[in-house]
């Protein structure tokens, strides 16, 4: 490894691979100048060192589904695709009933995680979601859920009258188990008056993942990009992701989410290319020096792209989802979001990588390849 970093050019750019390489943490500068001046095949290398410092040659998936209770929100941000108005003849609204009959249709199959997040209803308290929770558990005991964005959390918690502490206790009594990264978008408080104004702050996102963290509810870290943010907004958001793992630990993966132009009042700004999203997960894997697992959340980029992006950083796949969910859809990822295990495993090992099941907690449930 020494010799191919001798063959960086850049004398500063050295100085930062040598770094990485020396697993010395980097720089909010230096992760900046790496967005800026690393050309992409030196971010895959220094990525691919990080990446196999956390994971080897392993690369995760689990068998799971979504649960999308609705797409009424009591708020538009501006990138969003989803949110309908309540009335509006594409809006939904899943009854208890209707959500464990989708449970129910896994009945035969080995879904170890159900994924539920959907709009912000006006109607509903944690208590009324937590019920929800409830039922799922005692119906199929085993099944992980991964519920609730932080967004979510804020108004139904504060909707029942409760500290962010009662709260999150009382859900976690009800069943849950984890918590997604969904809501973050970007922290930079200028950058969400444009684009997300009505939503809680990144303050508040801080907060509710550091209280669920000490309550021993373990979480993800999302951050949309390609839209009107730059590197440098990229970098602010990473470094308060990094500052909370390091005091928490919490956090089990990041995942990028990529900004997707159809059917939003952001249309015009169009789409980063897949160069930039492989150069956005490599900086990540650097960055995040903390996270064990980066997340290459395939119905957003498509198989293709995450397939290749598990040479630029990523490490975890998601999982077979099973055509649970439409958040990407709509916003005009034209990937139909259902993969089997068979498939998950042959794009892994045509990269290159050893195909690993998992649980939502990234404890193997299969036997590692050799």
């Amino acid at each position: 490894m020494p010799d191919l970093l001798n063959q960086i050019n850049d004398k500063d750019l050295r100085l930062v691979a040598e770094k990485i390489a020396g697993n010395i943490r980097i720089t909010p500068d230096d992760g900046l100048f790496l967005f800026k001046n690393a050309d992409l095949a030196v971010l895959g290398l220094l990525a691919g060192i990080v990446r196999r410092r956390h994971n080897g040659n392993l690369a995760y998936y689990n068998r799971n589904f979504h649960i999308e209770p609705t797409n009424i929100c009591i708020y538009n941000c501006r990138f969003c695709s989803y949110h309908k108005a309540k009335g509006d003849p594409e809006s939904w609204e899943y009854s208890h009933e209707e959500m464990l009959n989708i449970v129910k249709k896994f009945d035969d199959k080995a879904v170890t995680e159900v994924h539920i997040v959907g709009g912000v209803h006006p109607s509903y308290d944690l208590h009324y979601w937590g019920s929800l929770i409830k039922k799922i558990k005692e119906y199929r005991p085993a099944l992980h859920i991964k519920a609730f964005s932080a967004i979510e959390l804020d108004y139904m918690i504060s909707r029942a009258g409760l500290t962010l502490e009662e709260g999150l206790t009382l859900l976690k009594e009800y069943g849950l188990n984890s918590i997604p990264g969904g809501g973050a978008e970007i922290f930079d408080e200028n950058i969400r008056k444009h684009i997300c104004d009505e939503k809680s702050s990144s303050k508040l996102w801080l907060d509710i993942h550091e209280a669920a963290h000490k309550l021993g509810i373990p979480s993800n870290a999302t951050m949309l990009y390609g839209h009107i943010e730059n590197y440098s907004h990229r970098i602010d958001h990473m470094e308060r992701l990094r500052q909370l793992q390091d005091k928490t630990g919490g956090f089990n993966a990041f995942i990028p989410l990529k900004y997707k132009k159809s059917n939003n009042s952001m249309s015009y700004l169009g789409e980063v290319n897949s160069i930039e999203d492989l150069r956005n997960y490599a900086v990540s894997r650097i960055y995040l020096d903390n996270f064990p697992h980066i997340k290459a959340y395939w119905p957003m980029t498509g198989k293709e792209s995450a397939q290749m992006s598990l040479s630029f950083g990523t490490d975890d796949m998601d999982g077979t989802i099973d055509d649970t969910t439409r958040i990407y859809s709509m916003a005009g990822s034209k990937e139909n979001p259902a993969m089997n295990s068979d498939e998950i495993c042959a794009l892994i090992r045509q990269a290159g990588f050893i195909p690993v099941e998992r649980d939502s907690l990234y404890n193997p449930l299969t036997q590692i390849e050799i």
